[in-house]
């Protein structure tokens, strides 16, 4: 019987003393580089000294308010978020990553350009928050933030990292390759460094890993539990939704899957995928009355990116000011 990832190192010529050093040594390595994410997220703050949020960028802000909106509001719509009483942008939460069209109530609204399957996600998380905590971003947006930012982040790519430790002792062959290899992925790529912000790169490589775990063991070990493969269309679904090139990932490992069991590709690891489409489509029906995303909405007399001072209009690409 195999564990449930599968993932059994092999313990080579110093046995059980040897899996235990490389495993303290990876035990130490991911605990520093959690704590080195901890350590920027506690410092973050906002490039615009006249900004009460730790927000770094229009991308970034672009999520939040619309985290905010749908947590106190139940709202899509981000117009009072990025704009005060009289109509001027608020610095902190003003971003440029907008679309402005016709809500359910006939009249023209701003709402987020980003996919909103996350952004929803997210904003349940925010109102889990709010519940425990009483914090909400209007009035603590740091300290909301970076609580968030620890759950989202932090404690998931933490998991991403153990996880990687053990495929990387299962497949490695010396102590001090499969060492190197773990230093690298806790301080040798982007995905540590964008912990600061709410992003969708860090989702997309923790699903990545998940997916990678649960799919190796039905190739190397021939293991076809029927949970194995939904949940690789749950984790390379997802994987699809933040990071758009990752579709030629997801159809390559549906047709690798296909070719070895297709009984469970079509049962198991299709549906899971379909629920990940689905919450996709629906999501944002629901926020923008469209099954398209706002990135298909560019065409004249259907351009959701052509408002007052679009960034995205080529008249306005110079000089606005976004604060």
């Amino acid at each position: 019987m195999t564990r449930p990832l599968d993932i059994v190192p092999d313990a080579g010529s110093d046995g059980v003393r040897g899996l235990l050093f490389r495993r303290s040594i990876y035990a130490l390595l991911i605990a520093v580089s959690a704590g080195m994410m901890i350590a920027r997220i506690a410092r973050v703050e906002s490039s615009d000294p006249k900004s009460q949020t730790p927000f770094l960028s229009a991308n970034d802000r672009s999520r939040w308010a619309t985290i905010r909106s749908l947590g106190d509001d139940g709202t899509y719509v981000i117009d009072h978020i990025i704009f005060n009483e009289k109509g001027n942008r608020v610095r902190g939460w003003h971003t440029i990553d907008l679309v402005r069209h016709h809500g359910s109530d006939g009249e023209q609204h701003y709402y987020s350009s980003k996919p909103t399957l996350l952004t929803t996600m997210l904003a349940g998380e925010y109102w889990l928050v709010k519940k425990v905590t009483g914090a909400n971003l209007a009035e603590q947006p740091g300290y909301v933030s970076r609580l968030m930012l620890i759950l989202t982040n932090v404690l998931p790519l933490v998991g991403a990292l153990w996880i990687l430790s053990r495929l990387i002792d299962q497949l490695g062959t010396t102590d001090w390759g499969r060492i190197f290899a773990m230093a690298a992925a806790c301080f040798g790529t982007f995905v540590t460094t964008y912990s600061v912000t709410l992003n969708n790169h860090t989702v997309a490589a923790i699903c990545l890993v998940v997916a990678v775990a649960v799919s190796l063991p039905i190739f190397r070990s021939d293991c076809r539990a029927w949970w194995r493969f939904a949940a690789a269309g749950l984790s390379f679904g997802f994987l699809a939704a933040n990071e758009l090139p990752a579709l030629a990932m997801l159809a390559l490992a549906g047709a690798a899957l296909l070719w070895k069991s297709p009984s469970r590709t079509l049962i198991a690891f299709l549906p899971a995928v379909l629920v990940v489409v689905v919450g996709s489509l629906i999501t944002n029906y629901i926020a923008h009355g469209d099954w398209r995303t706002p990135y298909a909405h560019r065409s004249p007399g259907d351009n959701w990116y052509d408002y007052p001072d679009s960034y995205w209009l080529k008249e306005n690409l110079r000089g606005i000011d976004i604060g």
